[in-house]
């Protein structure tokens, strides 16, 4: 961006395309031109004001001169400024390079193939760019293009990387940018953001990624943008930008209705009432089925007022626009007739494939791609059918170039496998983790075994899903399927009926009380779910009440319990993902070294603390962004490989055992009862999809309480004689009886990878 003694009129380069921006409204043709129009020729002794063009002029067009530093739409230098910064300007550009090239033909992309995906890549590692602590001067970029680590990676067995949001983010505010109010996940340009590297940096990154078979894995956000030239340029009118937005125009008659804008801000969010007023006034479609992120006096609709922004055309405008997260995330509109949304989101896609070298992408938030006006009570927002087709499009466009796409959707069961069948060719695990974490909170895998057991009746198969440990968000525990579309079905829990809304609400009360109830390092983030570290969630559970308090004699207990969870989600058909603070053993950040970022709400800052994965910096206080360092509980991954008792050796050992048997991409067939309450019991047939083939069994059975434990298997998978081997030591610890079960006996946060060999037949 500028500096401060920058020149406005040093940034011009060149003319550029801005039809219908001139602000002298001179129609007259150049001197110079050669050329005469077809109304100089159809019409040649016709006065100019009869011409056909001239009727249908509008008589709004203004004479305005302007200061050159002027940063609003009177100033066509700002204006071409802002264009060339627009992502709505960029995807045009690659649209137009790849149109009609054979590379859009040579790979199938109509239907989503999760096992082909896997096949890629099967084990991600989740960056976080700001919380990366790197050699002094290196960037983000540079640092996960390092081969020290990938060579780590390659020991442990992660063989991805997600980089996660590197691109510009923010806003624009006259001719400067404005900082991300959501982790870069509000994205204002194409471009890497120099904070994080460079475009060959990146490229760099996936050079090496394949040098050592693995993967770059980037993002999209399909379902907003921050408010950079886009937003600003829509504000003004100008052209198709208008369109990529979800926002409503307010003529001035009715501006009283519209909440006043305090200086130094360009919007306010409206109250309820206001809401109401301008739905009943057929501005607006209202309320939608919820508020995420709601917050008193922040953010109690999902709706904001846009200030007065003069656009080039002379004619000042007020708008009224849709953001389901925060306000300076405005939705982008995936069915206006100008298609600009649509062509914004597929010309970012092609730009992380093509022009960078990613291999798959994640679609941020894309559950929320359409929003239709109901009836009676709230906005059709969520499962809507456009999301699923705007999925489809994204999907398809991806496979259509060789990549893949996984999908955060925090929705119901059957939203994520109806978006599933024709979307993306993975989504994030919402199912599995709320209910992993509350088994381990109370010691119990009843709603857990719920869960999974739902998800497999409703048609969505654990090999779709990217089973995720500790990510940048919160633990999520809305529980949407329960609270929602099941709020009043019943189900058996705990030897008695249930509805889904009070299912929802006793899961919600038990985390909360076990991970902030007596911890005071945890936190609730607003109605979404606790922040917390997988390591202060599993302090929390041993009831560790300041992490001051733990100390050497902790640490083992703390390391096995991580350790379960990581075979949980290892030791299942699907991608298995973890993030830097999982590798090194982050706890949360004290509330006061980042008062500033949680002022507003935002307590998930506390569970992003900086971490130096190669220990390059041992001196680093901070990341190179600012963020403080955090306690490590398992040290730098160096130091850990050293180590065979340390948590990233005994993770490589879960994920060689993953490897070597085809787990990844198998089947689920059983998630039988179970005899004690802190077992859970996951039977698969290694089968890779292949529902006719006579494939092993494989059973995951893991120890949730924190004391040990015996108990029986049963499942009808079992065949009776079959011999039950330990994977890990190769050691028979039983045979299936006619009963089709077998006992096992596990310590306090056990976990056994055990493969069954079924009985020789008789050859007569």
């Amino acid at each position: 961006m500028p500096s401060d003694d920058f020149r406005p009129e040093d940034l011009y380069t060149g003319p550029i395309d801005l039809t219908g921006v001139n602000p002298e409204g001179d129609d007259e043709p150049d001197a110079d031109k050669v050329e005469i129009s077809y109304d100089e020729q159809r019409y040649p002794a016709r006065p100019k004001r009869l011409r056909p063009r001239d009727q249908f002029r509008g008589g709004s067009v203004r004479r305005i001169k302007t200061d050159p530093r002027t940063a609003n739409g009177t100033n066509p230098s700002y204006v071409e400024w802002l264009v060339r910064q627009s992502m709505l300007k960029d995807a045009d550009v690659l649209a137009r390079q790849l149109a009609g090239q054979p590379a859009m033909w040579r790979n199938p992309y109509a239907r989503p193939d999760a096992r082909r995906a896997i096949s890629t890549t099967d084990v991600w590692f989740t960056a976080y760019p700001i919380s990366l602590i790197t050699r002094p001067g290196q960037s983000f970029l540079a640092a996960l293009g390092d081969e020290d680590l990938w060579t780590a990676f390659e020991r442990i067995g992660i063989n991805a990387i997600h980089t996660g949001p590197v691109k510009r983010a923010g806003g624009i505010a006259g001719w400067r940018e404005t900082p991300s109010v959501d982790g870069h996940f509000d994205r204002i340009s194409t471009e890497i953001d120099p904070a994080f590297g460079t475009e060959d940096q990146f490229r760099a990154l996936c050079d090496v990624a394949d040098s050592h078979g693995g993967s770059v894995i980037d993002d999209i956000v399909p379902g907003h943008t921050g408010k950079g030239a886009d937003f600003r340029l829509a504000e003004m009118g100008f052209k198709d930008y208008p369109g990529i937005y979800h926002m409503v125009e307010v003529p001035p008659e009715d501006w009283g209705l519209l909440p006043d804008i305090p200086e130094g801000v360009d919007s306010v969010n409206l109250d309820p009432a206001t809401e109401q007023e301008l739905e009943s006034r057929g501005y607006i479609i209202g309320a939608l089925q919820r508020v995420i992120f709601y917050t008193p006096g922040v953010k109690e609709t999902n709706w904001s007022a846009t200030a007065p922004v003069i656009g080039p055309d002379g004619i000042t405008r007020r708008w009224v626009y849709l953001h389901y997260f925060k306000q300076g995330q405005p939705s982008i509109n995936w069915l206006d007739p100008t298609f600009a949304g649509m062509r914004l989101v597929i010309g970012d896609a092609l730009h992380s494939l093509g022009e960078l070298g990613t291999s798959a992408l994640r679609l941020d938030a894309n559950g929320f791609l359409g929003v239709e006006k109901s009836a009676g009570g709230p906005a059709w927002s969520e499962g809507h059918p456009l999301s699923h087709a705007a999925n489809h499009i994204i999907a398809g466009m991806v496979r259509k170039v060789g990549g893949f796409t996984f999908q955060e959707l925090n929705l119901t069961i059957e939203d994520i496998r109806d978006t599933g069948a024709v979307g993306a060719d993975l989504s994030y695990d919402f199912i599995g983790r709320p209910g992993y974490h509350h088994a381990l909170a109370t010691g119990q895998t009843e709603f857990l075994r719920l869960a999974l057991t739902t998800s497999l009746e409703l048609g969505v198969q654990p090999v779709q899903l990217v089973h995720g440990m500790q990510n940048h968000d919160e633990l999520t525990y809305e529980l949407v399927h329960w609270a929602t579309r099941h709020a009043d079905d019943l189900y058996r829990f705990r030897g008695g009926e249930i509805s889904g809304g009070e299912l929802a609400e006793v899961v919600r009360a038990e985390l909360t009380e076990s991970l902030t109830g007596t911890a005071d390092y945890n936190r609730v983030f607003t109605q979404n779910g606790i922040a917390c570290t997988t390591t202060s969630l599993i302090a929390a559970t041993r009831g560790i009440a300041r992490l001051d308090d733990i100390d050497d004699d902790d640490i083992p207990a703390i390391r096995d319990a991580h350790l379960l969870l990581c075979a949980y989600n290892a030791w299942q058909p699907g991608v298995f993902a973890l993030s830097g603070w999982d590798l090194v053993g982050m706890l949360t950040i004290p509330g006061e070294e980042i008062a500033d970022l949680i002022a507003a709400g935002d307590t998930r800052w506390i569970e992003r603390g900086a971490h130096d994965l190669l220990d390059v910096d041992p001196q680093a206080t901070r990341s190179a962004a600012g963020m403080p360092r955090g306690r490590a509980l398992h040290g730098p991954l160096p130091a850990q490989l050293d180590d065979p008792a340390s948590f990233a050796s005994r993770l490589a050992a879960i994920l060689d055992l993953r490897r070597e048997s085809g787990i990844a991409t198998a089947t689920q067939v059983d998630i039988p009862e179970v005899a004690h309450a802190g077992m859970l019991v996951l039977v698969h047939r290694l089968d890779e999809g292949d529902a006719e083939a006579e494939e092993p069994i494989q059973v995951t059975v893991l120890n949730f309480a924190a004391e040990a434990t015996e108990g029986t298997v049963r499942s009808d998978q079992l065949i009776p004689g079959s011999e039950v081997v330990d994977a890990a030591s190769g050691e028979t610890v039983g045979r299936v009886d006619d009963l089709r079960s077998f006992s096992v006996a596990l310590p306090a946060y056990g976990a056994m990878f055990l493969l069954l060999t079924p009985p020789a037949v008789d050859a007569e």
